[in-house]
């Protein structure tokens, strides 16, 4: 519904989902000149949910999808797909990784972000089970009401967690790591606990009073999620392969054929099956004919950095690079599976030549990625949060939150140059020619870090009194700016002159300290004519602006 509106509905002028151009301001060089109005269109839209994770019925017969992004709970009809009610932080729920509902129609959720784990009672009252450490993922409740929490890729930990929040939470395993515990859980008709160990291609259950594991499956590329029948059959997800099937007479055999990216699945009392992908954020059913009803569509889920490449526009998604026409036509989607994709994931992106410097603080890496021999031609692990990185002189050079950096890494890895120390919150990076341009999120200035190929002894503000300054790209002495709180496009000039040129949704705020600021990264790029395409975080858009500069 929203994927057509935005193609034949949007016009110049008037906001339309937070969507419009400016008015007649004076030029950027503080002339008399009237600027033209600048153009500002949707050219390419994604999913409407941002990243769909994972998924139970709830009493009322609908279908509760998770997103950690998004940071809500979407309710969806499960024959038509149309969302009744999202809730959100304004609701108090909050990043939600997995949901699940107990015997008394009370449902809670996990927040892999910042440890919670909270729900509601059965008389509708929020209730925080347990404050845990970042990385909780799967819950699963017992046929008797009892809770059980795993942590996935920030965590290994498998709990019991009192749903009324009274006792602190119980651990039944601490060495299921490396990487992960268990994600997507079930509660079998043997009252035995299932999940599946993603970084070790196998199920396993538990005897949760004993504490003790057996294996149940084998042989699968990443186990995601695991969930039980009606007939008691175990089923399994499988991400790596974005294949689900049922285990039968000690064989894994293929039920449901989708694509890699696939977070989590539910079964109906029909037999039907509902399945969710974290990359492209569909919900889609898989009829009893083995049909398959796309509920809710797929695409960008994460728009985040952007960068003009090669006559594309190539986004940074998560879990995937999304590369597009200047018309919105898509070019090319390359998919990564968290963990174990040679990829890697991307919530930037930067040219290299004819390569893309990729940087995920979830991964805590950068990575040199051929697009078109899909080959990873360089990483840097470890590092500390990092937000942006671009290739300058023979470095690559790497804005890193968690040390409130800008540092140079040679082609071995090692660390060359100190760009600048001590800053807000380092965000994005340009280079234009010998020099070296960051943006402050806290502070609200770009700073010039290097001249002429060579640090600085101090940074040097250019433009100052911007409100969280993410992306921003520079034509001869202008910026062009993502004000991420405000929403807005603006061009700001060395003088101090700013001009607003779009506006569009606000950027999300990240889920708690732990996370850079700015979370998913707010993209902006240019063509060669100057032409703006800018990432529509919230509501998982391309856009472009027109007659900006």
């Amino acid at each position: 519904m929203f994927r057509g509106f935005f193609r034949t509905s949007l016009f110049v002028g008037v906001a339309i989902f937070g969507i419009s151009a400016c008015g007649v301001e004076p030029a950027v060089d503080g002339s008399s000149e009237v600027a033209a109005e600048p153009l500002v269109e949707v050219v390419a839209t994604g999913a409407n949910i941002a990243g769909a994770n994972g998924m139970a019925f709830g009493p009322d017969g609908n279908l509760y999808v998770a997103s950690v992004l998004g940071s809500n709970m979407s309710v969806l009809n499960p024959e038509s797909g149309e969302v009744i009610k999202v809730y959100g932080p304004e609701d108090g729920v909050i990043g939600p990784d997995d949901v699940a509902f107990g015997p008394d129609g009370s449902w809670y959720w996990t927040s892999i972000m910042t440890g919670e784990v909270a729900g509601f009672n059965a008389d509708g009252e929020k209730v925080v089970a347990a404050q845990l450490t970042a990385g909780v993922n799967p819950i699963t409740f017992a046929d008797d009401g009892r809770l059980f929490v795993s942590q996935c890729f920030f965590g290994t930990h498998l709990f019991e967690v009192d749903p009324k929040g009274l006792t602190a939470a119980r651990t039944i395993s601490d060495d299921l790591g490396p990487g992960c515990g268990l994600n997507g859980m079930d509660w079998g008709p043997d009252q035995r606990l299932y999940g599946p160990r993603w970084f070790h291609q196998q199920v396993v259950s538990f005897d949760v009073d004993a504490n003790t594991m057996r294996v149940e499956a084998e042989g699968f590329n990443t186990p995601a999620a695991v969930k039980f029948d009606t007939n008691g059959v175990l089923h399994v997800l499988d991400t790596g392969a974005g294949v689900l099937f049922k285990v039968a007479d000690g064989e894994n055999v293929p039920v449901a054929e989708l694509s890699p990216g696939l977070d989590n699945f539910t079964i109906d009392a029909k037999g039907r099956y509902f399945v969710s992908s974290f990359t492209d954020g569909f919900v889609k059913r898989v009829n009893l004919d083995g049909s398959m009803t796309e509920l809710q569509p797929g695409g960008m889920s994460h728009a985040g950095g952007l960068v003009y490449h090669n006559g594309v526009i190539v986004a940074a998604d998560l879990h995937a690079i999304r590369a597009y026409e200047p018309s919105g036509a898509v070019a090319y989607v390359q998919r990564n599976v968290l963990g174990t994709g040679v990829m890697g994931g991307a919530l930037n992106v930067s040219t290299d030549g004819d390569n893309l410097v990729l940087v995920s603080w979830v991964d805590n890496d950068v990575r040199v990625w051929d697009p078109l021999n899909k080959q990873r031609l360089w990483q840097k692990a470890g590092l500390a949060a990092p937000v942006a990185a671009v290739r300058f002189g023979g470095d690559i050079v790497v804005a890193e939150h968690g040390r409130k950096s800008v540092v140079g890494y040679d082609a071995n890895g090692d660390e060359t140059t100190v760009y600048a120390s001590g800053l807000g919150a380092p965000t994005g990076l340009v280079v234009d020619g010998d020099d070296l341009f960051v943006s402050d999120r806290a502070t609200g200035q770009i700073l010039q870090i290097a001249a002429a190929g060579v640090a600085l002894a101090e940074p040097r503000v250019v433009i100052a009194g911007l409100t969280t300054p993410e992306g921003f790209v520079k034509r001869e002495s202008a910026f062009a700016v993502v004000e991420a709180d405000l929403g807005q496009v603006t061009i700001a000039g060395a003088d101090d002159s700013k001009r607003v040129v779009a506006n569009i949704p606000p950027g999300a705020q990240a889920a708690s300290a732990q996370q850079p600021p700015s979370q998913i990264f707010n993209g902006i790029t240019a063509d060669e004519a100057g032409t703006l395409f800018v990432a529509g975080e919230s509501n998982r858009v391309l856009y472009r602006v027109s007659g900006a500069f």
